[in-house]
Formats: structure tokens, C-alpha cells, sequence
């Protein structure tokens, strides 16, 4: 009988179908129901991808609109260093040059501190009373200063170590104002959203947010494990108490459109760029390992063992990530519609690993997570170490039955 071999003709599938398999694999995986990406490519190409529905039967589309929740620090953070740029601020300026006393906050505090959150400033929502004001009226807006009111303690003196604070970008967010004598929205879109063409970037409280917001799914902070759609329930009060730390509403290309132009350099001087990128660094926090001016330095495990910056966010319902590979000139940003949720980070790096594998810039051993790659080390060490104990081991019983003989 004749040998048969059989072989697949079946061609490579191309990298958009392989990125769209690691979106719908993502939120099948962990119970999202859908998620909206975006990748820029070195050649600026862009892919867009979507995955499951918005709500009821409502497939989810490209151009629906997420909450962004604390990427927006990264935008505040380039409108901060373009008002540097232009002498109306100085990162050396202390809080006094622009804010009043408040209690509790260094009025030495320099704005170079709250971008780094080197500030040691109390977090308000650390504070459980604010929770509990703000659920007796979610649809109360709340003052700058009325979140204030909050703060406590210091977590230390300014400068002394780093500690994540939205109450930093708030104080940023009010001195913005003061200093253009205009509004976040107004800045953004001025500065930004009109010269880079991005017409569906939103920022709440200020703006109103178009109707093709994709519903989003959570707990609405009860912490009761529920999970209903959130998308119009009264949600001013928290976006009020995150102003300046959070607010931006885009889609996932709006975001790597935004991530692209940033870290390419078509945004901010080159001298503005070095200090956006001068890291503090600390013992890693969930997937960062270090922190810039409004930029977080992500662990590499992460990113297949290679740089990554960008910016992480949460909000009502929503779950994103922006991923820039400076080595690579690539924008990732992955949008869920769950928090708390898992997808977006299995997603965002599954997303990673294939593009670093498409630009054949990835090996084996990186691209494996963190705990198999030391045990694999340790293996190998162990085993290294038991071949010279067995040739010295060998070599002393060949020396023995050499010296009997004689």
C-alpha cells in the first residue's frame, strides 16, 4: 500500500485575522461583552477591530465612544508641557504662584511634583466619606474645592517617594485654568483635537457626550458584585470629583491617533518630550514599573520583554489601555466595556505579542511570562550545575580505578 502524504495547503492567516482572534478570544475569555481596538502600524497604517455587542443585539462598531478614565492624565500632562513651552507655566512654579491654601497640601509643592505624583498628596478617594457623600446624589457636581475638603495627610513630604494621587491632576487641572483663563475642553480641542483632525473626543462635565457611547457594564462602585448596564445611570457626581484626572470620552482610534502623534514627536518640542519621558521609578504597581510626567513605563513582562509607555484607565464600566513601542513606532489601545475586567489586559498583549511577531522583533524566551522564563533559567542553572558535579564526580572514580590499577 502506497504511502499518502498529506500536507496543508492552507495559507498563513494574515495578521488582521490573527489581531481580530485574540480580540474575540479576549472577551470570550473573561466575560466582557464586547471591546473596540485600534493599531498604528510604522507605516501609519491603521487597523481597527471590534468584538461582541454593546448592548441587546447592538454589535459593537468602531466609531462607538468610551471613557478613557486616567489615560486623560496623559493629555493633560501634554497640555501642561506645551503651557512650559509657551512661558505661561514653569514645572519649578510652586502651588502658591497659582492656587490658595488648602489644607493639608504644601503650598511648596512644584507642578513638576503633581505630574510625577512625587507630591506625597493625599488621594481623595482613599477617603471612604467621599464614597459615601457622593452616593447619597450622584447627579451633584461637585467643586474642585468641595473635593479638596477631603484630603488628608500627606502620604509623605514632597519629593520623598511616589505614590499615585488624582487629587495631584485636579490641583493641575485648576491651575490650567487659571493660568489660560479658559477651560480643559476648550485647551484640548484648540491645541489638540482640531490640528490632529480628532473630531470625537469628548471631555465630560464640559462638553456634551454624543449618544454612541458604548454601553458599559460594572457595579457602579457598590462593590456588591453586580453587573448592569451603567451607561446612563447619574454618573456626574464622579466625573465631577475625577475632573482633570479623568473625563475624556473617544474611540479607539480617536485614543491611537492621539498615542501616535504624542510619542512620534508631532505634539511637543523635543526637550518637552525628554522630561515627559524622565521616569521615577519604584517597585512594580499592577502592570507599571516606573512613571513620567502623565506617562506610565509598563512592566516588560507585559510587553514581551520589550519598552513600552503609554497610560492605563478605569472608569464606570470601562477598561482601556494605550500602549506605545517607542523601538517599534506602534500604537495599541484596547477599550473594554467591563471594569473590573481582565479582557482588555489579555487583549492588549496578546495584541502586542503579534505585532512584535509580524515585525519578526520577538524571540522565544521574552515573549514568555515572567514566572515560566525563571523557572526555565533556574532549570537550566540546576542542570548545568549537576553536570559539573557529575564530570568531577567522574573524573575523581576515573583517577581512583587508574591509581588500583598501577
Amino acid at each position: 500500500m502506497p504511502f499518502l502524504a498529506v500536507c496543508s495547503c492552507e495559507p498563513e492567516r494574515s495578521i488582521e485575522d490573527r489581531m481580530q482572534k485574540v480580540l474575540d478570544k479576549g472577551i470570550s475569555k473573561y466575560g466582557a461583552r464586547g471591546a473596540s481596538v485600534a493599531v498604528i502600524f510604522p507605516d501609519d497604517k491603521i487597523w481597527t477591530g471590534v468584538s461582541g455587542i454593546s448592548h441587546d443585539t447592538v454589535a459593537m462598531r468602531p466609531n462607538m465612544l468610551f471613557a478613557i478614565g486616567s489615560i486623560t492624565k496623559n493629555v493633560v500632562a501634554a497640555l501642561t508641557l506645551m503651557l512650559v513651552e509657551e512661558n505661561i507655566l514653569s514645572l519649578e512654579d510652586p502651588l502658591s504662584k497659582w492656587l490658595p491654601d488648602y489644607p493639608h497640601i504644601d503650598s511648596k509643592i512644584t507642578i513638576h511634583q503633581l505630574l510625577n505624583h512625587t507630591s506625597g498628596i493625599y488621594m481623595f478617594w482613599d477617603n471612604q466619606k467621599i464614597w459615601d457623600d457622593l452616593k447619597k446624589d450622584r447627579t451633584k457636581i461637585w467643586s474642585p474645592e468641595e473635593v479638596l475638603s477631603y484630603i488628608k495627610e500627606p502620604y509623605f513630604a514632597a519629593g520623598d517617594g511616589w505614590r499615585y494621587s488624582n487629587t495631584n491632576y485636579l490641583l493641575l487641572a485648576m491651575i490650567i485654568e487659571k493660568a489660560t483663563g479658559s477651560n480643559l475642553s476648550t485647551e484640548f480641542k484648540k491645541r489638540f483635537w482640531q490640528p490632529l483632525g480628532i473630531d470625537n473626543a469628548y471631555l465630560s462635565q464640559q462638553e456634551d457626550i454624543p449618544d454612541n457611547q458604548a454601553h458599559v457594564y460594572g457595579d457602579n462602585f457598590n462593590s456588591d458584585g453586580s453587573n448592569i448596564d451603567l451607561t446612563f445611570l447619574p454618573r456626574a457626581s464622579h466625573e465631577s470629583i475625577t475632573f482633570g484626572s479623568s473625563g475624556i470620552f473617544t474611540t479607539a482610534e480617536g485614543l491611537a491617533r492621539w498615542s501616535h502623534a504624542l510619542f512620534e514627536g508631532k505634539i511637543l518640542q523635543p526637550q518637552s518630550m525628554d522630561q515627559m519621558l524622565q521616569f521615577v521609578k519604584f517597585w512594580p504597581v499592577a502592570n507599571m514599573r516606573a512613571y513620567g510626567l502623565g506617562v506610565q513605563l509598563y512592566e516588560r513582562d507585559f510587553s514581551c520583554g520589550k519598552q513600552a509607555i503609554g497610560h492605563g484607565g478605569g472608569n464606570i464600566g470601562t477598561t482601556t489601555y494605550m500602549v506605545y513601542l517607542p523601538k517599534y513606532h506602534v500604537s495599541i489601545v484596547v477599550m473594554a466595556n467591563a471594569f473590573p475586567n481582565k479582557s482588555a489586559g489579555f487583549i492588549t498583549k496578546g495584541l502586542i505579542r503579534l505585532v512584535l511577531k509580524e515585525l519578526k522583533a520577538i524571540s522565544f524566551i521574552p515573549y514568555l511570562p515572567f514566572p515560566i522564563r525563571l523557572f526555565m533559567i533556574s532549570f537550566s542553572i540546576f542542570v548545568i550545575i549537576q553536570i559539573i558535579l557529575y564530570k568531577r564526580k567522574k573524573k575523581r572514580a576515573d583517577t581512583s580505578r587508574g591509581y588500583s590499577q598501577k
